[in-house]
């Protein structure tokens, strides 16, 4: 699943080879994206609390959340987002439990940077934090209604 949502990155993200039947190909699975995120959302927190960084659900959640944000960079998808019931809720809520989780131990959400003697954190969560704040964003840009929500 990860390696089809890394795929689907690469094609969403070359807006040059786009045709439009496969944007309107992306705008139908951007609903089943959207709704497997919110489903999803809350395994990557458990990679806070776990020595475990190959938890299967929460990596294809952090696609998940790659693939969002290219699709809300795209204007096509952007609107289609933007009105999806529940995903920029989902997003914020989610933004405040990583920040809280990032708090109450290792925070390995957010890039750091290695001080003197430090090893610098590798995690596959990093810049997840900055995703959802991405993701945010995009479902916020020139969209009055989002923005008064957040």
């Amino acid at each position: 699943r990860v390696t089809f949502l890394e795929l689907m990155m690469v094609k969403v993200s070359d807006k040059n080879s786009v045709t439009s039947e496969e944007m309107d190909v992306f705008v139908r699975h951007a609903d089943f994206l959207a709704v497997c995120f919110q489903e999803k959302c809350g395994s990557v927190l458990k990679l806070a609390a776990a020595a475990d960084t190959e938890d299967e659900e929460a990596l294809v959640t952090i696609r998940l959340l790659d693939v969002l944000c290219e699709m809300t960079s795209n204007n096509g998808q952007l609107e289609h987002l933007q009105a999806f019931p529940g995903l920029l809720e989902t997003a914020v809520d989610t933004l405040r439990l990583t920040h809280l989780a990032g708090k109450q131990a290792v925070n390995i959400f957010t890039a750091t940077h290695a001080g003197t003697g430090q090893k610098e954190i590798s995690h596959p969560a990093v810049g997840f934090k900055s995703h959802l704040i991405r993701l945010i964003g995009n479902l916020c840009y020139k969209n009055k209604e989002n923005q008064d929500k957040v």
